[in-house]
């Protein structure tokens, strides 16, 4: 099962490179206009001098809820429940009404009511997906950046939380296939505050980066002039990936657990009509169990107060719009938001077609989805901490790391489209999808952890919420287009294989973008300078005005 989209923790850069960023970077110079113009607090920084120090009781809660989230319920149980009940209410479009879809001379289209007429159920699930992130994207751009304010981030992620979880225990009403439209509901609900959690998860960890002993003491050391701003960076950008790719492989490792555990309902009662219902109970309790000490166990780094005059609702959309007003100062931040909306798109949606085809490949076994995300889960940890060494040991740049994933992102939807021509190829036989979840775990865990990587190297540091929001918008946003499009192509011509070639597009056209237009080191210099402008005009500001 394709784990997508599951986000690393990024940390923003937080050291404060003022005057010497000015003499050793070709950036912008000028303060921002929007601080000039505007009297309301466009911007806000989360940075505060008297963040408390990381303990380890806390970042292991942290880890430990990643562990759970790890999205093996949500993002694949669920969507095989689902699309296995829809399978079973529907019918073969060409014997028509009351033939089954998994007779042994069904044509291999299956349909379903759907409005006046029908769809197929391969679309039934890419709309599902696409709606979800459709109102994953009124999340993130309407509260999303109100997570910088106060205490309002750590208890709305605790909402997510409760509302996943609960979703997941309402699976076991899904017994019928005349359930396939509560089973939709269920699954949209469960996907949608999986994927939120991930992003306001992801957003937490610049807090917590720049407040561990080794992050102040590489900041300490620069700030005393014992280390050099090259040095200072290749350190940090070093201590950022390190501390990814542990959390990636704690996520891993729960991966891998949970998938076991679940074997001990799968095998002995595999002729158990509800087991499919059970195992996804005993998956979510594992979450509930590893998930809750965050909540426990954080300590308090709130945010400024929300500013006079300013709502929990509309604050995110004005911070938006202002966020985008700085691409001239960000140019480098900006063009990876962009060429990221493609990646986004296209791996999402190829993981999601992957799975469908995988799905009726193996007649929704959850015993085989388990064998086969066991198999994606152990390469990904051995490829997590492989790809981390190779990066240490050579100290390689991200950005050449995350190339490397890059051209395998091309290559799958690639393989897909021989599938369009031949059944020979292209995702038609058994040993394809278990070559696919391999090769899905030896490059595509290491992905998610350096795009991350790759965003927090050009995020400005303090602007967390705000513009990882942004790059949670560029995620789910993007994949709103990806579902539509594939969904009416396979509407049209009845062959899932036939979505793989736009696939393809978005993934060549995106790492283009990344390889030739994304410089790190200028983007990282530009977004630290900027951070800085931003606070010392608004200090400016709150002098002057107290000062009237």
């Amino acid at each position: 099962m394709s784990r997508n989209p599951a986000p690393e923790p990024p940390i923003a850069p937080s050291a404060p490179l003022d005057s010497k960023v000015s003499e050793e970077s070709e950036i912008p110079a000028e303060i921002p206009e929007v601080i000039k113009k505007s009297k309301a607090p466009a911007f806000v920084s989360t940075i505060s001098k008297d963040e408390p120090l990381v303990t380890r009781r806390e970042l292991w809660s942290y880890y430990l809820y990643y562990n759970g989230d790890n999205g093996v319920g949500p993002n694949g149980y669920s969507m095989t429940l689902f699309q296995s009940l829809a399978f079973a209410a529907g019918y073969d479009p060409v014997k028509g009404p009351g033939s089954d879809c998994t007779a042994e001379d069904a044509s291999g289209q299956c349909v379903v009511p759907w409005g006046s007429g029908t769809k197929a159920v391969s679309s039934v699930v890419l709309v599902a997906n696409g709606v979800s992130f459709a109102v994953m994207t009124l999340i993130f751009t309407t509260i999303g950046s109100a997570a910088d304010y106060g205490n309002f981030g750590r208890w709305f992620f605790l909402v997510l939380t409760l509302i996943c979880w609960g979703a997941q225990y309402a699976s076991m009403s899904l017994t019928e296939p005349s359930r396939w439209g509560v089973a939709m509901a269920l699954y949209m609900v469960g996907f949608i505050s999986y994927g939120a959690t991930l992003v306001f998860y992801a957003a937490i960890f610049p807090r917590l980066a720049r407040n561990t002993p080794h992050a102040r003491d590489l900041k300490e050391k620069y700030e005393a002039g014992e280390t050099s701003l090259e040095e200072y960076e290749r350190e940090e950008s070093l201590e950022k990936n390190r501390i990814s790719n542990i959390s990636t492989t704690h996520s891993n490792i729960g991966y891998i657990f949970t998938l076991c555990l679940n074997l001990s309902l799968l095998l002995p009662l595999a002729d158990h009509p509800k087991v499919n219902n059970f195992v996804i109970v005993l998956t979510n309790t594992y979450w509930v169990l590893t998930g809750i000490w965050w909540f426990i166990f954080q300590l308090p780094r709130p945010g400024p107060p929300l500013p006079k005059g300013e709502h929990y609702i509309t604050v995110g959309w004005k911070q938006i719009w202002e966020a985008l007003k700085q691409y001239k100062q960000l140019p480098y931040t900006f063009t990876y938001l962009f060429a990221f909306f493609l990646l986004a798109d296209g791996l999402n949606t190829t993981g999601t077609l992957v799975y469908i085809c995988q799905n009726e490949k193996y007649q929704f076994s959850f015993l085989k989805n388990t064998y086969l995300g066991l198999a994606q889960a152990i390469t990904s940890t051995m490829s997590t901490l492989g790809f981390w060494y190779i990066q240490r040991f050579w100290k390689i740049p991200t950005k050449t790391m995350f190339i490397v994933t890059n051209v395998v992102t091309m290559f799958i939807p690639l393989w897909g489209m021989i599938g369009i021509w031949t059944t020979k190829f292209g995702f038609h036989n058994e040993w394809e999808f278990w070559a696919y979840n391999v090769v899905f775990g030896l490059f595509q865990a290491p992905y998610y952890a350096f795009s991350q990587t790759m965003m927090s190297e050009v995020t400005p540091p303090g602007f967390d919420n705000m513009f990882f929001g942004l790059f949670g918008l560029s995620n789910r946003a993007s994949s709103m287009i990806g579902p539509n499009v594939i969904q009416a192509i396979i509407d049209q011509s009845g062959n899932n294989w036939k979505g793989f070639p736009f696939l393809f597009a978005l993934c060549v056209s995106a790492s283009l973008i990344i390889w030739f237009g994304v410089d790190v080191t200028k983007g990282r210099r530009a977004a630290v300078k900027w951070a800085e402008e931003i606070r010392k005009a608004q200090v400016f500001e709150t002098d002057s005005a107290s000062e009237e």
